[in-house]
């Protein structure tokens, strides 16, 4: 079985008043399996319905039909409780805007989603944060401001963030846009090396050329899911892209 299943997945929005508004189809019928530690690039125009598949995955966002089982898991079916506990549990979240609290330091926004996690004491928090600083290279920073950072630095604080409870899956939306192309290679290096820790990776990006130039260096296998008006096509790695019958 799939780590994560999407089965006839279709999430509409009404734009105006709830009497009279216009219903938009952001995701439209869509049906998609995702292994274990695979690395999946989600791409396709502004307003193609990648992002909103993205937070469908990551329990954020209801969908209108169909359903998205993790590790067995119907994760709508759940209490708004336990679907909290689900996204604490599997998911780690990195945004474009990276989403740090800028009167904090690296370290503190680092074990701020342990804040409810009772598993922990405060050095134990610490010590944790500081390992996963290590990954990303920024342990010498733990004391900073964020504002004191680069941008790069910000997205890696965020990427370390998203590792603090260990999850499954890490979800990233755009997580280079903000960035010039040399830190955005960086960024997409530390994810990789997290997919080869066998962490599932799921990346919205509308920049298919940075996709590329990693794929070039022939160092990882990444799945390619291309969307376009809410719909999708598959691209595995190394094949033909095929269109998906929806």
């Amino acid at each position: 079985m799939s780590l994560i299943e999407i089965n006839n997945l279709t999430k509409k929005y009404n734009t105006g008043s709830a009497q009279g508004g216009e219903l938009v189809t952001a995701v439209n019928n869509i049906s998609l399996n995702i292994e274990q530690g695979e690395f999946i690039t989600l791409m396709g125009q502004s307003g193609s319905g990648k992002s909103t598949l993205l937070t469908i995955i990551g329990g954020l966002n209801k969908p209108t039909h169909g359903n998205i089982i993790v590790d067995e898991i119907d994760i709508y079916k759940l209490s708004a409780d336990a679907l909290a506990d689900f996204r604490r549990e599997y998911i780690g979240f990195v945004f474009q805007a990276f989403q740090l609290i800028p009167y904090l330091t690296v370290i503190e926004n680092i074990i701020l989603p342990l804040a409810i996690n009772n598993n922990y004491s405060r050095q134990e928090q610490t010590e944790l944060a500081y390992s996963i600083l290590e990954k990303v290279h920024l342990e010498n920073k733990a004391n900073r401001l964020i504002n004191n950072l680069s941008g790069g630095e910000q997205q890696r604080v965020a990427i370390a963030r998203s590792l603090i409870n260990d999850p499954l899956i890490i979800l990233a939306d755009e997580p280079t846009g903000n960035l010039d192309s040399k830190t955005s290679l960086d960024i997409m290096n530390h994810f990789y090396d997290l997919n080869n820790e066998g962490k599932t990776i799921i990346i919205v990006t509308h920049n298919p050329e940075l996709v590329n130039q990693c794929g070039l260096a022939g160092k990882y296998l990444v799945r390619n899911v291309q969307m376009e008006d809410g719909k999708l096509s598959l691209e595995p790695a190394g094949k033909k892209t095929e269109e998906v019958s929806v």
